[in-house]
């Protein structure tokens, strides 16, 4: 009679649909998982012999069984499907290394259950850590890039209709401030997530005597999760992770959105090199944007996993549940990845833009941009309301373009016909005045207010932001290094144990 490789409560062997469907491809990532796997083996294993839960013989040949594996690599261990999951693959080899009995102990005061939560834990808290270092070089790169261009003129677009002279240096400078707080964001997470399930067994606690802050240490966890029914039935965790790096992945496709544009010939403000463009199989003129349609396209299957994650929890019970912990988990994995691999597209596209200086300030001075420092002007030296100056300058506006004049063309008498106008009066403005008011790089050489796109204020606002990036980049470094230590705690007392 056929029955479970992994329980005596089955009768009957898993139906070849389920292997091949289920828990096949749970296996494939088996490289990824061995080692947390391992490390949470010898974790548990330190722990129960320190506790005197097992014997000091059976705890000794465990830990060189397990360090036997760890040397031998994910390769030696055969992975069969109907042994369900990663778990119960690694369990049977360790078994067949140290025999039955001995094998067997290891499973002490614990459930698969926690040994999962733990797992999703200390894989998604290395993701993290990968996710804040690529992160960290797009935010320097837009730093860098900024600094390089902050005296490049250009215009600003609100509704994509000509607004204020910007610099293309102070556009990326708010795309490296929006880009921190993704960081700040995944770095919320990250501690949200440095917390230990392990010794929640099932759901229930255990009636064995462990020691769960002890395992939590050895894992480099900050504590463990005080109620064990959380810490194996909750995943909040990951679907945090993913509404971070949607919230990311959003913001990278408005910023691709605007490159799209502005590389177009109609805006011609920002041009690629070759390197990073396609061509038309039939269009020989074609240079075609590929990086920033994949941008802008895999943003839509990173806020698809969100939905599908949630959709897949939201029913279940507040417990543990295999479309709750496994289907619910399974876009994060996916979501990170491609993060990553768009965050070093983004870094690349940042990078690599060239801006197209003397269009872009062609079509700043000429397409009205600067039309509310005019407005300005006169709120600060006719003494008009802004509502008033508003008018006036609306009016100018509307004469120019109906007579085809570009901004940079508008004179006094213009000014002076539509403030009759709508006045009554003349102003008596001086036609320097004007001229300054429509220069762009006047214009933004006059917004020095903080935040502004002058120069002077830009390069101060980049140096500062140059500082909270390195801060970033030595809270991944200290964070590297807390775990590197733990694991290296872990290692000597599991050789220890083992007697070598």
């Amino acid at each position: 009679m056929s029955i479970s490789k992994v329980s005596r409560r089955l009768t009957e062997a898993l139906a070849p649909e389920v292997n091949d469907i289920i828990f096949k491809p749970r296996l494939a990532g088996f490289d990824e998982t061995f080692v947390p796997l391992g490390d949470i083996n010898k974790a548990h294993v330190v722990m129960l012999a320190e506790q005197g839960l097992i014997r000091t013989e059976h705890a000794a040949a465990l830990a060189r069984g397990i360090l036997d594996m760890e040397a031998q690599g994910p390769g030696a261990v055969p992975l069969d499907p109907s042994r369900e999951d990663a778990y119960f693959n690694y369990e049977a080899h360790l078994m067949q290394q140290v025999g039955a009995d001995v094998g067997g102990r290891l499973h002490t005061g614990r459930s698969r259950n926690d040994i999962l939560a733990t797992l999703d834990r200390l894989r998604g808290r290395a993701t993290l850590l990968d996710l804040i270092g690529a992160l960290v070089r797009v935010r320097a790169t837009a730093l860098e890039q900024a600094e390089r261009h902050a005296d490049v003129v250009m215009p600003g677009y609100t509704h994509l209709q000509p607004a204020q002279p910007m610099t293309y240096g102070f556009y990326l400078a708010g795309v490296a401030q929006a880009l921190e707080r993704d960081s700040r964001r995944l770095t919320d997470t990250l501690s949200n997530m440095n917390v230990s399930p392990l010794g929640a067994a099932a759901f229930a606690g255990t009636p064995f005597a462990i020691d769960r802050q002890r395992t939590a240490e050895l894992l480099g966890f900050d504590t463990f999760v005080d109620n064990a029914l959380d810490a194996v039935g909750s995943r909040d965790f990951m679907l945090e992770g993913i509404a971070d790096l949607s919230l990311l992945a959003v913001f990278w496709s408005r910023v691709a959105q605007d490159y799209f544009v502005w590389t177009t010939h109609e805006f011609g403000m920002i041009e690629f090199p070759d390197s990073v463009a396609a061509t038309s199989s039939i269009m020989p003129q074609k240079k075609n944007p590929v990086v920033l349609e994949y941008l802008k396209g895999r943003t839509g299957h990173i806020v698809a996993a969100l939905l599908a994650c949630s959709m897949a929890i939201k029913g279940t019970h507040f417990t543990h549940t295999g479309d709750a912990n496994r289907e619910g988990t399974h876009g994060f994995w996916e979501a990170a990845r491609e993060s990553v691999r768009c965050l070093n597209l983004l870094e690349l596209v940042l990078r690599s833009a060239r801006p197209v200086a003397a269009r872009a300030q062609r079509l700043a001075a000429e397409d009205f941009s600067t039309a509310t420092a005019l407005a300005d002007h006169m709120v600060r030296r006719h003494d008009l309301s802004f509502r008033a100056a508003h008018h006036v300058v609306g009016a100018v506006v509307r004469d120019a373009m109906d007579r085809g004049v570009p901004a940079d063309r508008i004179d006094a008498a213009m000014v002076e016909a539509a403030a009759t106008e709508q006045l009554g009066a003349p102003l008596g403005i001086d036609a320097d005045a004007i001229r300054a008011c429509l220069d762009p790089e006047s214009n933004v050489a006059s917004r020095m207010s903080p935040g502004g796109p002058s120069p002077d204020t830009l390069r101060a606002h980049v140096r500062a932001a140059r500082e909270r990036v390195e801060q970033t980049n030595a809270l991944v470094a200290r964070w590297q290094a807390r775990l590197a230590d733990a694991r290296a705690t872990l290692q000597g007392a599991t050789r220890a144990l083992a007697g070598l």
